[in-house]
């Protein structure tokens, strides 16, 4: 038997309406932001990830799906491709492939599937889902100021109150601008030198190559090593402390609660100043739901003109984990199933089941060769609330047997009156 690649997985019903319902709610509260869809190629240039996420990042230096494209002709010149492992550098590169600057400030959203080639575990798979937010435009759109760092965080805020996640945590923290990062990545190399060869072999990597990504280890022996680095908040230039602290003044003022984390860093080269991760508790050790920040030279970097950003990518797969206890309340079962009783009935229940979904009514059909038991047995199965018998005596008398599946109680309802009696319970 074939079975799904590892790190993959079938989603299936009824968990697939608890997708459905994430992501209506996403499409809501983002439309009352004025974010619109975009949505880009599951595959790109290997350059694009290569000069945008960055070389010396885990994620482009292990985990890509990378191949090369060498065209149907030996002869054509072969094309390094890869599935992409995160959003945001796609979602640049159209900006500047389309000159989206033109348009002024531009927010924009997608949700896809994201491919990384790392250890599969709970809430992490090779092929994953994301709901990436990006605000990015030309200098002069606004598109630097602390304002759009605190509304992105407002209306996260709003999303994880929406989808009754009431208990998440928003960590902040300021990376500063490339010269800070520069000049701090010096420091902790410093630091870090006496000390790293205690430390595991991922944090003696990143030591040598992306000294930030250290602040990202979860080894618990590692953990006394880390709290004496320097860190990044006593390497702020003046421009970036005064960034951070108007961002923290204006969510203060819409009630947004957070906590400075000055361990919180984003290892990919392209984000500056603001960063930040919602969390939530019942997702246990791995508790981020989300995470994001400010990118002011990303744009640049991929050969663009200057469009200073903030985005953050929402992992859905977890964020659907941490619903898992609200799933019931969620998933919409049939209102009733309809039981055709007899031959011939089965156009008359057609006819019916049309009539009441015209009310956005859930219906679900029987079938005329059921005897009455197997029909109950099918509509308990489905969960609906209501049975329904179709047959000759119904149609003649023009009244139905309706019965609660859950009480018991069975009452006869005319034709016409059948859609508000199920709606009204």
């Amino acid at each position: 038997m074939i079975k799904a690649v590892r790190g993959t997985r079938d989603l299936l019903p009824p968990e697939t309406a608890l997708w459905n319902f994430v992501e209506s709610a996403v499409r809501d509260v983002f439309r009352a932001y004025n974010f619109q869809e975009i949505r880009t190629p599951i595959f790109e240039s290997t350059e694009l990830f290569a000069r945008g996420v960055g070389e010396e990042t885990d994620i482009v230096a292990k985990e890509m799906y990378t191949w090369e494209d060498r065209g149907r002709a030996e002869s054509d010149k072969g094309q390094s491709l890869t599935l992409r492992p995160e959003a945001t550098a796609g979602i640049v590169r159209a900006y500047i492939e389309h000159n989206l600057g033109d348009r002024g400030l531009n927010k924009l959203y997608c949700i896809g599937p994201m491919f990384r080639r790392e250890r599969p575990q709970k809430g992490r798979y090779r092929q994953f889902y994301q709901i990436d937010a990006e605000v990015i435009g030309p200098p002069s759109s606004g598109s630097e100021s602390p304002a759009r760092d605190a509304e992105v965080l407002e209306m996260l805020a709003t999303l994880l109150d929406r989808l009754g996640i009431a208990d998440w945590t928003l960590q902040l923290n300021s990376v500063g601008c490339a010269n800070d990062r520069a000049t701090y990545n010096e420091a902790l190399r410093k630091a870090l030198a006496p000390v790293v060869g205690n430390m595991c072999e991922d944090c003696q990597r990143r030591a040598v190559t992306n000294p930030l990504r250290v602040f990202d280890c979860k080894v618990p022996e590692d953990q006394p090593i880390i709290d004496k680095l320097p860190r990044i908040s006593q390497f702020l230039d003046e421009p970036c402390r005064k960034h951070f602290e108007e961002v923290q003044k204006i969510l203060k003022s819409v009630g947004v609660k957070f906590h400075i984390n000055d361990r919180l860093v984003r290892g990919l080269d392209y984000y500056t100043r603001t960063a930040f991760e919602f969390t939530h508790g019942a997702l246990g050790a791995q508790n981020a739901i989300l995470g994001g920040g400010r990118y002011d030279g990303l744009s640049e970097a991929l050969g663009g003109p200057a469009a200073p950003g903030i985005g953050f990518a929402i992992g859905e797969d977890r964020l659907v984990m941490s619903l898992k206890e609200t799933a019931e309340a969620v998933l919409r079962k049939p209102d009733v199933y309809i039981a055709p009783l007899g031959p011939g009935m089965n156009i008359e229940a057609a006819r019916l089941a049309r009539e009441l979904r015209r009310h956005d009514l859930v219906v679900d059909l029987g079938d005329e060769t059921f005897r009455l038991k197997r029909s109950f047995e099918a509509a308990s199965k489905t969960g609906a609330k209501y049975i329904l018998i179709v047959g000759e005596n119904e149609l003649k008398s023009g009244a139905f047997a309706l019965k609660n599946l859950s009480t018991g109680e069975q009452v006869s309802v005319p034709r016409a009156h059948l859609p508000s009696r199920i709606q009204g319970g």
